[in-house]
């Protein structure tokens, strides 16, 4: 799309945003923003909430500038007798752009009847769609990359999710508190995940820490709520590791505190899970582990970042056949490259 008709106004669809759902959409968000910079952003879940008008709205700062959720857009055939967007607060608005982040037909059809200049789905192989990827409309197994491929048929660019997230400054101030100082390298380990069956034993964790710190990284252990019961045992088993989402000093945790602690870690390992997301987010590099789900769907997108899979190491889906040495092996390699070196020159606060 060439400079002079970038659009002014575009409305994203989505059917609904849950959290998790949200930090695997920040990459299209961020190359959406990138390829548009000037454009008014309105995001419409029509089938339920957004995150984005919740836990995640402080990240969607500069991103988005209007969201409308749980619209009741999107649903039934009846809304193609309907005026577009009908009870919707945005009814009777045109868009320049309007960008279809599903793929179901019914929906797809509902849609174009937005007043529009140009409407981008991946429906039905981009059939619907006024543009297509320049690299092809290849279905692509990744959400995140098939999101991706969104904002290059509506740029005709490359996608590159390089806007930046703009974390609140309170979650700033608490992260740089809970790790303080250039000195230290940090190394981020997440043990949890929402379904432990994805999780990577904790001994296992417990276990890398300990080699971390010989080579003088100082263990960053991320426990959410649902990991409670680990606590007790990261704290004897690592009395010098920092867990600071249990810090009294952290305040109330968000994805937003997450992902400023992840800006001042030198590396960071962790399962599919949220927590995941966010570190990738902050663009921590990363050793992330898999067993049971597809990486080739669920792999989280940072710069620098290195999968290991159970399948790899002679397991089938039992994330605990990766072994120890493997993700010391994988972290050194990290933090060796010649972009985490300079990096680490500027210290955790980066």
């Amino acid at each position: 799309m060439r400079a002079e008709a970038a659009p002014r106004e575009v409305l994203v669809y989505v059917g609904l945003d849950l959290v998790g759902d949200g930090l695997m959409k920040l990459p299209f968000l961020r190359a959406l923003r990138a390829a548009f910079p000037e454009a008014r952003v309105t995001w419409l879940a029509g089938k339920g909430p957004s995150a984005f008008a919740g836990p995640l709205a402080p990240l969607a700062e500069g991103l988005i500038d209007e969201v409308v959720d749980d619209a009741g857009i999107g649903r039934k055939a009846a809304e193609l007798l309907h005026r577009p967007l009908a009870g919707s607060p945005l009814q009777g608005r045109r868009f320049d752009l309007v960008i279809d982040t599903q793929t179901r037909l019914l929906t797809t059809l509902v849609l174009r009847r937005i007043p529009h200049g140009t409407f981008v789905s991946a429906c039905a192989g981009f059939r619907l769609s006024d543009r297509k990827p320049p690299g092809g409309d290849k279905r692509l197994p990744a959400l995140a990359k098939r999101l991706l491929q969104l904002v290059e048929a509506a740029s005709g660019k490359p996608a590159r999710p390089e806007a930046p997230l703009h974390p609140p400054g309170e979650a700033v101030a608490a992260a740089a508190t809970l790790l303080p100082g250039a000195a230290p390298r940090y190394a981020g380990l997440v043990p949890g995940a929402g379904w432990r069956a994805k999780c990577w034993p904790l001994e296992n964790h417990i276990a890398l820490a300990r080699r971390l710190r010989e080579q003088e990284l100082t263990p960053v252990v991320l426990l959410g709520p649902d990991e409670a019961d680990w606590v007790p045992q990261v704290r004897e088993a690592l009395p010098d590791a920092l867990l600071p989402l249990q810090d009294a000093r952290a305040g109330r945790v968000t994805p937003a505190l997450t992902i400023a602690l992840g800006r001042r870690l030198g590396v960071a390992v962790a399962g599919d899970c949220g927590a995941g997301h966010m570190l990738a987010a902050a663009g921590t590099p990363m050793v992330s582990l898999f067993g049971p789900t597809a990486p080739e769907k669920f792999a989280p997108m940072t710069p620098r970042l290195t999968v290991l899979t159970a399948q790899d190491h002679g397991g089938d889906d039992e994330v605990a056949a990766i072994p120890v040495d493997a993700v010391a092996k994988a972290v050194h390699r990290l933090l060796e490259t010649p972009e985490a070196a300079k990096a680490q020159s500027h210290g955790p606060g980066r």
